[in-house]
């Protein structure tokens, strides 16, 4: 028995999709502010949130995430201790 195995390219488009929506003009404007804010167009904050919701997250903006919130806190001087983590009553 002969086995014909295909060997044609497969390739893959990415289609853009332009989606309508409804909402009041000031609630625009102030998100608008918001997205300048942010150094960012509404477009890409909206694209951003519905990635997210979607859990398809840009691994670089995580990384980026990672790093703004990486040594902003304030510890106190307390440190885990392994112990007392594992402590059980």
């Amino acid at each position: 028995m002969v086995k014909i195995i295909d060997t044609l390219p497969v390739y893959t488009y990415y289609v853009s999709m332009n989606v309508t929506l409804s909402i009041d003009e000031q609630l625009v404007a102030r998100a608008r502010k918001r997205a300048e804010a942010l150094g960012k167009s509404l477009n890409q904050l909206i694209r951003d949130y519905l990635q997210g919701l979607a859990g398809i997250a840009d691994p670089e903006d995580s990384i980026a995430e990672f790093q703004r919130l990486s040594g902003s806190g304030h510890s106190r001087g307390w440190r885990f201790n392994r112990n007392e983590i594992h402590e059980r009553s």
